[in-house]
């Protein structure tokens, strides 16, 4: 009970100061991982978790669920938001490209590791999570276009990656044995998301439906419907795992299936689960301050810095910036979009699960190189979203000012 004392109080004392810390760039995020670091760290620490239990697995997962779910239903506009044609090629282009680099690259900088293991490292660091680095998606100085094509692509991302995770993951976990059966891990990996598909299909479509249905005929009210709205993706993670597939899969599928229905209900409808998704999330960078101290508790290797820096810059950076040529966007918006890709709860999620379902020297490994690349991400884009508002601001500044010196040679007799 000690730790939930402390881990609200630091919640309450950064609600406090939230306007002023957004000033330095300190997200509650942020806030809550240096206070962890300070209270789980040392010989003798105030505070300290068992991250290996089973417990531990369930609600990381739990956790996972619930923030796809919310992800997925918060696309506006539609699954693909109203710039699709640039959603599309972020996804379908740019984040296989990205996936790739990011195992080239693991490869080259580790070459006595296992292309399996390789394979699960690069699921672990891609996926996007904007919660670092929210203002930037609030910051009304950056164009709207550009804000909500990082919004849709961030909410979609790990949601993509997530059944990709799972076969990686199941693979390299099976190739640690002594008689490894590759094609019964990959079967058992496609059943699972197969059982996901429809779980998540079943549940989502079904509830999206029943609660459109119920509000237009004014059968319930706005509290029972935020009940009804925070039970689907848990009802999708349990009906999955009941049938032998993957909870957050499943929950991901059912926010894309619910998604519809979102736009008929109030829009407040939403509001309990995605309070509690930040709650929870919050928690879980709170105990990512542990997971710091664990993985560099015997020092930093200079590998893992350098793999780190390049998934966080170049290897995203390279494949958007291809994927957007013929666009028309500005050189700077192609950069702003192949910049901003900040990393955060999906990578530690599924570098937890790794370090669990994974042997202890595959597993150190994959923690200290998810710790270095989310940490490297905070310092990173964290510091450059306020400097990268000001220049949008400036352009638009200056873009104005030539528009009203044009204007006025105009008026020149």
């Amino acid at each position: 009970m000690l730790a939930v004392a402390v881990i609200a109080g630091i919640l309450f004392v950064w609600s406090l100061l939230a306007h002023r810390l957004s000033r330095w760039s300190i997200t509650a995020p942020i806030a809550m991982m240096v206070a962890g670091i300070a209270l789980t760290g040392g010989s003798d620490p105030p505070l300290r978790f068992d991250l290996d239990t089973a417990v531990f697995e369930h609600a990381v997962e739990v956790v996972l669920a619930l923030l796809l779910f919310v992800d997925a239903i918060e696309v506006p506009g539609g699954i693909l938001g109203r710039e699709k044609a640039l959603v599309l090629r972020l996804l379908a282009g740019a984040l296989p490209l990205t996936l790739c680099a990011t195992f080239l690259a693991g490869y080259l900088i580790f070459p006595d590791q296992s292309g399996w293991l390789l394979a699960v490292l690069a699921t672990v660091v891609v996926p996007l999570d904007l919660a670092p680095t929210a203002a930037v998606v609030r910051d009304h100085r950056i164009p709207a276009r550009l804000r909500e094509v990082l919004n849709v692509e961030g909410g979609l991302n790990d949601g993509i990656v997530s059944p990709v995770f799972l076969l990686c993951i199941a693979v390299a976990a099976e190739s640690h044995g002594a008689h490894a059966d590759y094609a019964g891990a990959l079967l058992d990996a496609v059943e699972a998301a197969a059982w996901a598909l429809a779980a998540g299909l079943a549940v989502g479509g079904a509830a999206g439906r029943l609660l459109r249905t119920s509000w237009s005929h004014g059968w319930t009210q706005l509290s029972a419907m935020r009940l009804g709205v925070l039970a689907v993706p848990v009802a999708a993670y349990a009906l999955s795992g009941a049938l032998g597939g993957n909870g957050f899969v499943a929950s991901f599928v059912a926010g894309v299936c619910f998604a519809p229905a979102v736009q008929r209900l109030p829009k407040s409808a939403v509001e309990m689960t995605d309070d509690l998704v930040t709650l929870m999330t919050l928690a879980l960078w709170f105990l990512f301050g542990q997971i710091v101290n664990n993985a560099f508790w015997d020092g930093f290797e200079a590998s893992v810095i350098l793999y780190a820096l390049l998934a966080v810059t170049l290897v995203r950076m390279l494949p958007v910036l291809l994927v957007l040529m013929g666009t028309g966007l500005r050189p700077a918006d192609k950069l702003f979009l192949g910049w901003m890709g900040p990393r955060g709860v999906t990578s530690i999620v599924f570098g937890a699960l790794a370090v669990i379902d994974l042997p202890d020297d595959s597993a150190d490994f994959i923690a200290r190189v998810m710790v270095m690349t989310v940490m490297l991400s905070i310092v990173l884009h964290g510091l450059s979203s306020e400097p990268i508002g000001r220049l949008y601001a400036r352009r638009a500044g200056d873009r104005r000012a030539e528009a009203l010196a044009d204007a006025r040679r105009d008026d020149e007799p």
